[in-house]
């Protein structure tokens, strides 16, 4: 073999070798694209899921912060239409209670009233010796109806008469006044106890307004919130 083929050859091999150095430069090129494009897409996967469980995150703590603000909300203005039904109710009870002080103004009237609401209690204590206690203003009045409630309580049970002991040290509090309206008061009637004070019949005005405003209470919410809504 001369030199020319020699070189020949030596050429041909060269060209395999290089050939084959590109074919595997490509391969591995391709290839080395393939992982790195599913590194990509692995890495864009994972960071799109840490982006929606972020949003859905956020999205529940504003949707719970938003709950939070509606009861919140809500509860303040059901305690404020509780108020409102509250100051109407009392608006209204101190009403009655300022027509309830005008009933003593009618002596003859209050008398008849302070001798029933006397009877009453006597009937309720069943009391052989009772204690009576009234407003200082009224002690005439309750001395000239006395023995007429004795008398009648006792035709009614068919027993003896009963000891009533006014008491003379210790009234009812006064009418109220206009500048102590809210202060400590009494607008008529009587308190009967038994004489070791156990057992207290608290048979004043107010007392019995009080009775009958919770007795009724269901009735005058039902009337007010009518009248609010009309």
């Amino acid at each position: 073999m001369n030199d020319v083929d020699v070189s020949k050859q030596i050429q041909q091999m060269v060209r395999f070798i290089r050939q084959e150095a590109e074919e595997k430069a490509n391969e591995i090129s391709v290839s080395a694209e393939e992982e790195f494009n599913i590194e990509k897409l692995q890495l864009l996967e994972t960071e799109k899921k840490k982006i929606r469980q972020d949003f859905e995150r956020k999205t529940k703590q504003v949707e719970i912060r938003n709950k939070i603000d509606y009861s919140t909300q809500l509860n303040a203005s059901r305690i404020k239409v509780l108020q409102a039904q509250d100051d109407e109710v009392n608006s209204v009870k101190d009403a009655v209670a300022k027509k309830l002080g005008r009933v003593s103004s009618d002596k003859s009237a209050y008398k008849a009233l302070l001798r029933s609401l006397i009877i009453e209690g006597l009937l309720r204590l069943k009391e052989k010796s009772v204690l009576l206690r009234c407003r200082e203003a009224d002690r005439g009045a309750v001395e000239s109806v006395l023995e007429d409630a004795k008398k009648e309580y006792a035709d009614k049970l068919k027993v003896a008469l009963p000891q009533i002991t006014l008491d003379k040290q210790v009234y009812l509090p006064p009418a109220p006044s206009a500048n102590s309206h809210h202060g400590l008061h009494c607008t008529g009637g009587v308190v009967l106890a038994s004489q070791d004070g156990k057992i207290v019949c608290e048979n004043t005005l107010d007392a019995r307004l009080d009775i009958a405003f919770r007795q009724k209470l269901p009735q005058i919410r039902k009337k007010l919130l009518a009248n609010l809504g009309s």
